[in-house]
This record gives C-alpha cells, sequence and structure tokens, in this order.
C-alpha cells in the first residue's frame, strides 16, 4: 500500500517505492578508480562480500566509480554502521590492494565478532 492508501501495481512505475539508502546499515562503499581499470577488482570484493555476510549481516554494497585526476590510484572500502563510516582500507595508506582474508577480518570484527571465517580467518593467541 502506498501512503495514500492506493495499492502497489507491480507493472506499475508511479506505484513504485524507492529503498531508502541512506538507512541501509551496516554498508559497505567501495570507492575505485574507473581510469586505472580496476571495477572487475571491485565488484570482486563486492561479490565476496556479499557471499560471506549474506543480508542482514550486510545490508547493501555501493560501487563508487572514479574518473577525476586527484582520485587517480584509489580503491577505498568503507563501512557504514550507526556511528558513520568508517575506513576499513585504503590502498594507498595500505601500499596495495587488500587481502579478502584481511578485509573480511577487518568487516567482521565491526559487524558481527562472533562470527567464524573457516580456513580464511586469523589464529587465535589461545590456538597457538
Amino acid at each position: 500500500m502506498l501512503q495514500d492508501g492506493s495499492p502497489l501495481d507491480p507493472l506499475n512505475p508511479a506505484t513504485f517505492v524507492p529503498p531508502r539508502v541512506q538507512t541501509l546499515a551496516p554498508h559497505v562503499v567501495i570507492e575505485f578508480c574507473d581510469r586505472c581499470r580496476w571495477l572487475h577488482r571491485a565488484t570482486w570484493v563486492q561479490t565476496e562480500l556479499f557471499l560471506t555476510f549474506p543480508p542482514p549481516a550486510i545490508k547493501g554494497i555501493t560501487l563508487v566509480p572514479l574518473n577525476s585526476p586527484e582520485t587517480g590510484g584509489r580503491f577505498r572500502v568503507w563501512l557504514s554502521g550507526e556511528s558513520g563510516l568508517k575506513l576499513m582500507w585504503d590502498r594507498k595508506v595500505a601500499g596495495g590492494f587488500p587481502e579478502l582474508k584481511e578485509l573480511k577480518q577487518r568487516i567482521r570484527d565491526v559487524i558481527q565478532p562472533e562470527k567464524s571465517l573457516g580456513h580464511s580467518d586469523k589464529q587465535h593467541k589461545s590456538s597457538e
């Protein structure tokens, strides 16, 4: 039902209600240099994160292609949650692209600290 009480019609775009993207949390944002042709890397990271953290663990992942000179070489992964955006990875700061194992661990530690990542999980001191 729409706010005016009329029914939703799956074939009438006038009745479609857009998603509340700003309220989707946790939400991942991947910024990448499109001039560097990193779209495939960004979509690979997106796919891996959705496979590891299916909804509702992560409610959405947005890819943001960047083309301006000042964003050349950028590859950043952000996590938005209740406390705002948190930088999870920056290629230039870290000196390279994230290993998916490490990126998944960083995201897991924020959104699902109790979740086991199986074979790609870090070794805890108690098991050494």
